[in-house]
Order: structure tokens, then C-alpha cells, then sequence
């Protein structure tokens, strides 16, 4: 059958259409045309998946092609061509700011921006067209590397930049504007993943655990996956039929990362060294961990709204105010900020594997790369293998890019991109928006 759709004769602009012109039509054809047109050959295409995660250290693009579910292959994906690149300074300064409620009070418009920037809502339309010119420009860079045109790509999955999630309220902001992208690109944007899911119930996050079941379950064993990027979250994939678990555990990089910025002057704590040369105040971390989160059932999601610098001076101040004994360094701060990502992790994952045998927890996002944290993970797992995605073919530093790649691709073939138990949604529901180039 031709993709081609029937079509109506529309030279007669004035002219209605008649009872017979209707009769005329067969409508099963026109129908399964359409679906054609719309969801053929799209499981099996090139799909570009970019990711800017709450850490804020930069913009991930992936190009990809994911086998066809037809298809029995032991290469379910193949990864073309990666590309990071960090943020201009400028757009960085302006998204953490917008992360905090009425955080750009104390924004000022440099001499090359316009004077009117004197809003929050001023602020969010700025950042919104200069993160979508940048990562316009972070995917044409990725084509050139793979030295493949636009039009051989079915799709973008763009995620966008979260500045609110507010999960109580069933509101979550990401900040995109999918036009520019679209047209910088010549490629078609999907986006705006999260608020479907919340329209039917549930949390809107987190929507990687629907691409580790994909691509990572296995049959004959459980396996557990720990992201660990600005927040840290779990994804237990059971051996069985049983529903996959999912749900965010708590802090990760940015409270590392920007303790790390403020006393060192770096963007990260480079392979956790910082971190190791102190030494964990144990006081101090059980009272980080009485946040409310840490106690909240799953499913949960939570972001920098609990988790952020003011917070983290806050208890420190109270802290002060309590202990005995108060003398610590910026260092013994970071090696209990590591700990307590660890623990609050971990004592997650324990609930899942304490009737397992032995197997391995899979960690990706950036925090795979901290190679102190990594040893803590080990060391409250001691009967578990604590390794990253690499093991099952794929970097851990890609997963989440490679993940918004594939959601795309389950927008374009009309396939769900949710998981009900993970999020707390009523259903499965096919997410985000499409704007076409």
C-alpha cells in the first residue's frame, strides 16, 4: 500500500463538500493511510536524544538507532556519535538562578542583553530562547562529527531544563522552546515529556525507568540501576513479570557540585578526591538525613526545590547551634555530603536485594565518574558488584540522553513512554509534545 493518503479535491475554495462527496470516500483506507504516514518506519530510524540534567554541568546530544521490536538482536541499540559541551557561563548563571524560587532578584542585565530583564517571567523567556539556540547549535555539531544530514534524522528528544518541580502540586516547568530547535535544525522536536504523565496522576519523574526496562532488563536476573546525576534515583528491573520500581533517593551531584564551586572554585569534585582528603561528621549527616524525603514512600521524585545550597547552609547553621564540638573543614562537609548520597542510596537499594543473590548494581550519569562515591556505594553494598552501565554496553555518561533518544521514539510510534508504578500514574500514557520542522 502507498504511504500516500487519500486525498480531497480542494479547488473550490468556496464550494461545499455534498452528501455523495462524503459517501465517495472510503474511510478505512483514508484511516489506515494515516496511520501510515504517521507511525510507519519510525521504529528503526536515527533519533538524537539531548539532556541538560539538574546538575547544570552541560548539555549531553546522542545521535542513535534502536533495533525494530520486530527484530531478534543482541544489539538492541547501536550509539552512532556522542557530544557534550558545557553551558556558556551567562545561561548557566541564569538557569540556577531560575531553579530558586524568585532567584533572579539578583540578576542584573549585562550591557548586551536587553534593559526590561526585570522579571522572573523576563528572565525564563530570555534563558528559554538561548538554552534552545545552544542546543541547536550542540546538535548540528553532533551531525557534522557523524557527518550525517538532518533529513536522515526522524526526530529530537529534547527533555529540557527543569526550573520547578513541584510534584504536590502536580506542576512541573521545563524550560524549552522547541520552535527554535526545530527550525535551527531541520529536525522535528519532541518535548514537554513530563506534564502527561502528571494529567494522569502521577509525579512526571522519574521517565528513564521505561528505558531501563527496554534496553537493560534481564529475564534470568534482577538488576538494579543507580543514576546519579543532580539527584540521584533507582531502577529495580526484577528477573520476572513483577512491575518495575522506580523512584528518586535524593541528593547527588548538586550539592557535591556546588559545595565543591563555592570553597574550591571548581565546577566538581574531581574523581572525589576533595571529599576523601575529609572526613565524614557523622552528627551532621544524621541530621541531613532527617528530611522529610528520606522518609516519604516511593513512588516520590523531588529536585534543587528541596535540595539546594540554602538548604545545605541552613542546617549547617543549625548544626552549629547544636554541637558540642564544631570544628570541621569545607572538606569534612563534602566527604559527609558524599556519604550521605551513598547512604540514602543504598539503604534504598538494600530493600530490594536482601532475599537477591549476589549480582551487581549498574550505576550511570555523571556521578559514576566519582570515584570516592563509588567506593561508599561498595562499601554499603558489600555483597553486591557495584559497576556502571559500561558492563552492559553503554556509558554511563549517555544513559540519559540515549533514554530521551528513545522516549522520542515511542512519541513518534504512539507507543506509551510512562511506567504507571514508577511515577503514581493512573496509566500509561504516550508523552510529550511534537513540533514539527
Amino acid at each position: 500500500m502507498s504511504n500516500a493518503a487519500p486525498t480531497i479535491n480542494t479547488n473550490n475554495n468556496d464550494a461545499e463538500p455534498t452528501t455523495n462527496d462524503y459517501d465517495d470516500l472510503d474511510y478505512t483506507a483514508l484511516t489506515d493511510a494515516l496511520e501510515q504516514t504517521v507511525f510507519e518506519n519510525f521504529d528503526d530510524g536515527l533519533y538524537i536524544g539531548i539532556m541538560s540534567g539538574t546538575s547544570l554541568d552541560g548539555m549531553d546530544a546522542v545521535l542513535c538507532q534502536f533495533a525494530s521490536d520486530s527484530e531478534n538482536t543482541q544489539q538492541p541499540l547501536q550509539l552512532i556519535t556522542s557530544h557534550s559541551q558545557n553551558f556558556p557561563a551567562r545561561l548557566r548563571e541564569v538557569l540556577l538562578a531560575l531553579c530558586q524560587p524568585n532567584g533572579t532578584a539578583a540578576l542584573t542585565p549585562n550591557f548586551d542583553e536587553p534593559n526590561d530583564l526585570v522579571s522572573e517571567l523576563d528572565w525564563f523567556g530570555w534563558a528559554s530562547r538561548e538554552y534552545s539556540e545552544f542546543a541547536s547549535e550542540v546538535v548540528n555539531t553532533l551531525l557534522q562529527q557523524a557527518d550525517t544530514d538532518s533529513e536522515s534524522v526522524l526526530a529530537i528528544g529534547c527533555h529540557g531544563q527543569t526550573v520547578r518541580h513541584r510534584p504536590q502540586m502536580a506542576v512541573t516547568l521545563q524550560l524549552l522552546d522547541a520552535n527554535i530547535i526545530a527550525e535551527r535544525t531541520a529536525i522535528s522536536v519532541v518535548s514537554d515529556f513530563r506534564r502527561r504523565d502528571m494529567a494522569v496522576g502521577g509525579q512526571g519523574a522519574p521517565l528513564v525507568p521505561a528505558f531501563h526496562k527496554a534496553l537493560f532488563s534481564d529475564s534470568a536476573s534482577t538488576r538494579i540501576l543507580l543514576n546519579l546525576g543532580g539527584i540521584a534515583n533507582i531502577t529495580v528491573l526484577p528477573a520476572h513479570d513483577d512491575p518495575v520500581i522506580g523512584y528518586d533517593t535524593g541528593p547527588a551531584n548538586l550539592l557535591l557540585d556546588a559545595w565543591a564551586k563555592q570553597h574550591i572554585d571548581k565546577d566538581y569534585d574531581q574523581d572525589g578526591a576533595w571529599a576523601q582528603s575529609g572526613q565524614v561528621i557523622e552528627p551532621l549527616l544524621n541530621q541531613l538525613l532527617e528530611h522529610p524525603f528520606f522518609a516519604q514512600p516511593h513512588p516520590k521524585s523531588t529536585g534543587r526545590e528541596d535540595f539546594n545550597l540554602s538548604w545545605l547552609k541552613s542546617e549547617l547553621q543549625a548544626f552549629d547551634k547544636t554541637a558540642t564540638d564544631t570544628r570541621y573543614s569545607a572538606a569534612d562537609v563534602q566527604a559527609t555530603l558524599t556519604e550521605l548520597t551513598a547512604i540514602s542510596a543504598c539503604d534504598q537499594i538494600n530493600q530490594f536485594i536482601s532475599n537477591q543473590k549476589q549480582s551487581s548494581v549498574y550505576v550511570c550519569g555523571g556521578g559514576a565518574l566519582n570515584r570516592y562515591l563509588m567506593t561508599r556505594l561498595q562499601a554499603h553494598l558489600p555483597h553486591w558488584a557495584v559497576t556502571t552501565t559500561t558492563e552492559l554496553g553503554l556509558q554511563p555518561t549517555w544513559v540519559e540522553s540515549v533514554a530521551f533518544a528513545w522516549l522520542a521514539r515511542q512519541t513518534l510510534m504512539g507507543e506509551t513512554g510512562n511506567l504507571p508504578a514508577v511515577t503514581g500514574a493512573r496509566k500509561g500514557v504516550v508523552l510529550g509534545q511534537v513540533c514539527f520542522a
